[in-house]
């Protein structure tokens, strides 16, 4: 089955770097889009950057532009969020998502990474 794992989140002061990681498992990677989400506390889950399935593709929401970088690794079946000058309104639940190929196809995410920002 498709399983998406998280991992890299912490604690990190003002102005710090953090690397997240999305390892996937049970479907063809190198197929689908990947992006990256988060969901701080009383706040909707938001879009954060999007790569395609060669990684040609990349769009970022514009409060991380300059900042955060998304890539991938499709023989290591991962997506990575390398997250740099990190702001107290980065703190969030991190989230990878499978893009969908086509209308009607089911939506998978990981569990979530918790990333804190504060001094």
């Amino acid at each position: 089955q498709v399983q998406l794992v998280e991992s890299g989140g912490g604690l990190v002061q003002p102005g710090g770097s953090l690397r997240l990681s999305c390892a996937a498992s049970g479907f063809t990677f190198s197929m689908y889009g990947m992006s990256w989400y988060r969901q701080a506390p009383g706040k909707e889950r938001e879009l954060v950057a999007t790569i395609s399935s060669g990684g040609g593709r990349i769009n970022y929401a514009d409060s991380v532009k300059g900042r955060f970088t998304i890539s991938r690794d499709n023989a290591k079946k991962t997506v990575y969020l390398q997250m740099n000058s990190l702001k107290a309104e980065d703190t969030a639940v991190y989230y990878c998502k499978r893009v969908p190929r086509r209308p009607g196809d089911p939506e998978y995410w990981g569990q979530g990474t918790q990333v804190t920002v504060s001094s």
